[in-house]
């Protein structure tokens, strides 16, 4: 495939236009025009662009690039390294960001709810970003954090109380933290994020929706 052509059509199915996002969606860094191997991942580490380079890929598509907003815009020390080593390699960067995590099918979100079981019924908040889903049945709070912890191979942390009974629930992955507000005012009984800050646990605790954070893609 030639580069224009995978970047135009990842650009048109993942409606980039519709975001008004913290960095760049799309090509980052332009390395070979015709593309025979892509490689996936979550950033664009040096970690994993020598691991792309070993496999042979000629693109690399991440859910983290490079050039955020309010990032220093030089191109020096660790910037300066990956950039120079996608180019002295002709390995094509190409990130997508809110894009990838509000696809209604192939998004970080939608994926998430298919994993744990949650039939999705709306997506609302910041440009689409929170996802809204039933449990097929009632769980505790316990039960349910140890089934996303059972899932997702990791334990996560939760903010409420274990012996609740819990139906509906909200969630965004990633550092998605801050929508505990748009959580609480949806009136769901578990909010589900990536990461947590100090704030959080207060506002889970005095609005009585629990917080589950454990789903970061990091």
């Amino acid at each position: 495939m030639e580069l224009k052509q995978l970047v135009n059509y990842t650009r048109q199915i993942l409606q980039v236009e519709r975001f008004a996002d913290y960095c760049p969606n799309g090509l980052q860094v332009e390395g070979k025009s015709h593309v025979n191997k892509i490689v996936t991942g979550v950033s664009a580490s040096m970690d994993f662009l020598k691991a792309a380079k070993s496999a042979g890929a000629d693109a690399v598509l991440v859910h983290h690039g490079y050039f955020w907003k309010n990032e220093d815009a030089c191109v020096v020390g660790l910037k300066r390294n990956r950039i120079k080593f996608l180019l002295d390699n002709e390995i094509s960067l190409l990130a997508y960001h809110l894009p990838l995590d509000a696809h209604p099918e192939l998004g970080n979100n939608a994926q998430l709810g298919k994993l744990l079981g949650l039939n999705v019924h709306d997506y609302s908040g910041n440009q689409g970003l929170i996802a809204q889903g039933r449990l097929a049945e009632l769980r505790t709070l316990g039960q349910f954090s140890d089934y996303i912890g059972n899932q997702l191979g990791r334990v996560p942390l939760v903010i409420g109380d274990l012996n609740r009974s819990i139906k509906n629930v909200a969630w965004c992955t990633g550092g998605a933290q801050g929508y505990i507000s748009d959580a609480i005012e949806l009136g769901v009984d578990v909010f589900i994020s990536g990461e947590i800050s100090e704030q959080t646990v207060h506002l889970s605790r005095e609005s009585g929706v629990a917080y589950i954070a454990g789903t970061s893609c990091h």
